[in-house]
């Protein structure tokens, strides 16, 4: 996958998070878990281009450190409110603002990257970084709806069709409200 095509990628993953997140949407575990973990995976596979060269490596885990951090702080910022006994969740303006924060990170860790060595493809680094981010994000999420008592769904029914549920959730959720 060339440089071009990741970028777009990148961005079309992050403007559809923001979007639907913005709007507002259940705190679906599944969408919040296995997205990020697609995009690890394809960071992983093509980061060939950044495992040869030491600069390029410290600069990966350096961004991917920072995308974990801000990942977190996101979470902690996201709106839950419940509705139809599910948790929902609503990005704010605060995470909005992390995300800006968090693209400036990455683009002006890439063009530094650029500047000293050039024979690295810093857009393979991206998707680790940025799939572990929304990874921490989800999770921080998730343990913030634990708590909750409403509803969290592994996936949103479609057409009228019951949400999915997952009986590890359900476990682990009356685990952390005491209930047994």
């Amino acid at each position: 996958m060339n440089g071009v095509t990741q970028l777009v990628l990148i961005i079309a993953v992050i403007g559809y998070v923001l979007v639907r997140r913005m709007l507002g949407q259940p705190a679906e575990a599944k969408r919040m878990l296995v997205l990020p973990a697609i995009l690890v995976v394809i960071g992983l596979w093509n980061i060939e281009s950044v495992t040869g060269s030491s600069i390029a490596l410290i600069f990966l885990v350096v961004t991917t450190v920072i995308g974990i951090g801000l990942g977190a702080l996101r979470g902690l910022s996201i709106r839950l409110y419940h509705q139809d006994d599910i948790v929902f969740m609503r990005y704010t303006w605060v995470t909005v603002l992390l995300w800006v924060l968090n693209i400036g990170v990455k683009v002006g860790a890439g063009a530094l990257l650029a500047t000293l060595d050039k024979s690295t493809d810093s857009n393979s680094a991206m998707f680790v970084s940025l799939g572990l981010g929304l990874l921490a994000e989800g999770v921080v999420v998730l343990a913030k709806a634990l708590r909750s008592g409403q509803q969290i769904v592994w996936k949103t029914g479609k057409d009228g069709a019951p949400h999915e549920r997952s009986q590890f959730l359900d476990d682990l959720q009356r685990r952390v409200n005491g209930r047994r």
